[in-house]
């Protein structure tokens, strides 16, 4: 199973404004994408619309991930007990590789 997840703080808290911003976007996106499927819009273009979501989304994540970095791991390292962190690093970079 998981292992237990940090409750305090996490790394994008200071930019958690920033983040829902552009949550909302994305959603706004796939809002979008919906009324576009409703109204019979070409294939291409609802193509060209759901690339872009996934490109937005990703750099969503590289953000989180980047702020996963800066707080998670470094404050493990600070601890001594970095490679729980990195492993868990690793794997969700492994994972959005894959996506």
């Amino acid at each position: 199973m998981s292992e237990a997840k940090p409750a305090g703080p996490h790394g994008y808290s200071a930019d958690k404004q920033a983040l829902m911003a552009r949550l909302k976007r994305v959603e706004g996106q796939i809002r979008g994408l919906q009324r576009m499927v409703d109204e019979d819009t070409y294939c291409i273009d609802i193509l060209t619309q759901i690339s872009a979501a996934k490109s937005a989304l990703h750099a969503v994540a590289i953000g989180l991930l980047e702020d996963h970095l800066r707080h998670c791991v470094v404050h493990a390292a600070s601890e001594g007990d970095v490679d729980a962190k990195v492993k868990e690093a690793s794997a969700a970079i492994a994972r959005l590789v894959k996506s």
